[in-house]
């Protein structure tokens, strides 16, 4: 029975997490509010989660949650009318028809249910990741409407406590409640704007699963397979955004990566070291198709494309030693003109003394030391340690490595990073 009972919470599960979004999206649609919609919602699931271990399962579950959904959306509606603030006119046709009839709002919610599930998802889209709110609740909102996560699902995804997740998701509720955020993906004009918010959320997501900030774990595959599902999403709803594909592109190569970068026992694996045959080559395949869309839409790469451009390069060399490496640098360049920052002159660094030796990296990393972005971010001493260590200067290296491993709250990286400086330590200098 328990068996059973836990087969059907799977399927429960899974159904949710497919369907869940564009449920959502007709509601809000109907209902002119995300968090109302998102209660509808759970209603239904809860209902399912009620009777199906007892009645078992429908033939069609995802279109049982969709008609759960409905009744109660009908219920919403019938309620709503009867409380308008335009009581006399409502109060007139309810003489004349003595009643609203069910099935009235039912074809009307049908329609708006099965209609433009495109658009639905594209206005949640925009909606969960609304610039009103900050980047931590757009992620958090965005997983928990788009995703299906639940509310321990995204808090242990991140390391975070429950209580602070729930927190955000019901202050982004309100907060787009009280600054009347229309449901509606952004006219021409607001486009680029909004999408940016967008493709950030959906960045911040992958990066948290790619390279986690703290933890036990080097990396969190469930983000990354997330993101990705809400990138390769989003390129179907707006095909023609070249920076869309951009990012997609971005995330499938760096995921292709994903089984080369850790060993048996979970430890990172560094990129140059790790095992290209282990790299998925259909993830590859499809980020290399994605970025030839972004260039095929025209006009100069943007800053994900030009990321992926990068991924490109190491996804393209058979072998380490055939890295072409001036290009990358090169690529980090027209990065650093479009969108300067100390993390990007950081990673062209690395590209320069991997392209014209280790001193001229050095020089680079030398003069970002007293850049403020980065005092606490432990991959400058690792990077200063490892251009140290090429050049001879252990006794440096070692130092730089012990202050990353001081920095880092990832407890996978700071074992690498201690034992890159007892290397350093033990070998000759």
């Amino acid at each position: 029975m328990t068996t059973h009972v836990d087969e059907i919470h799977r399927t429960i599960n899974a159904v949710w997490r497919i369907e869940s979004a564009r449920i959502i999206g007709a509601l809000a649609r109907l209902v002119h509010d995300v968090g109302v919609a998102e209660e509808l919602a759970q209603e239904a699931l809860l209902a399912a989660l009620e009777q199906w271990p007892q009645g078992g399962l429908p033939n069609n579950p995802a279109a049982w949650l969709t008609t759960a959904a409905r009744r109660r959306a009908i219920d919403l509606l019938r309620r709503r009318s009867l409380h308008a603030s335009k009581q006399e006119e409502i109060g007139r046709e309810l003489d004349a028809r003595h009643a609203i009839a069910e099935s009235d709002f039912a074809d009307a919610v049908d329609a708006a249910l099965d209609d433009d599930v495109g658009d639905d998802l594209l206005r949640l889209v925009f909606t969960a990741c609304h610039p009103v709110l900050s980047p931590e609740a757009r992620v958090a909102l965005t997983l928990r409407l788009l995703g299906g996560l639940t509310t321990d699902e995204i808090a242990r995804s991140f390391l975070v406590p429950e209580p602070t997740i729930a927190q955000r998701i019901v202050r982004a509720k309100r907060t787009l409640t009280a600054a009347r955020v229309p449901f509606e993906a952004p006219r021409a004009h607001e486009l680029a704007a909004r999408l940016s918010s967008v493709l950030e959320v959906i960045y911040l997501v992958f990066n948290e699963g790619y390279s986690a900030t703290a933890g036990d774990d080097w990396m969190r595959p469930a983000l990354c397979e997330e993101a990705l599902r809400l990138g390769r999403i989003l390129a179907e709803l707006v095909p023609h955004e070249a920076e869309v594909h951009g990012l997609v592109a971005l995330m499938e190569i760096q995921a292709s990566r994903a089984a080369a970068r850790v060993d048996a026992k979970g430890d990172p694996i560094l990129l140059l070291e790790q095992n290209r045959s282990r790299w998925d080559q259909l993830l590859i395949r499809r980020g290399l198709a994605a970025l030839a869309r972004a260039e095929k839409l025209g006009g100069a790469l943007g800053p994900y494309a030009l990321q992926a451009a990068i991924a490109s390069c190491h996804a393209r060399a058979r072998t380490a030693e055939e890295t072409h490496w001036p290009r990358i640098a090169a690529l980090y360049e027209a990065l650093a003109q479009l969108a300067p920052s100390p993390v990007v002159e950081l990673n062209r660094a690395v590209a320069l003394s991997m392209a014209f030796g280790p001193a001229v990296g050095l020089e680079l990393v030398d003069a970002l030391r007293s850049e403020p972005l980065l005092q606490d971010y432990h991959l400058l001493p690792s990077v200063r340690g490892d251009l140290l260590a090429k050049l001879g200067r252990k006794g440096e290296a070692c130092e730089e490595f012990k202050r990353a491993a001081e920095l880092t709250r990832n407890a996978r990286e700071r074992k690498l990073l201690l034992a890159r400086a007892l290397a350093c330590s033990t070998s000759p200098h």
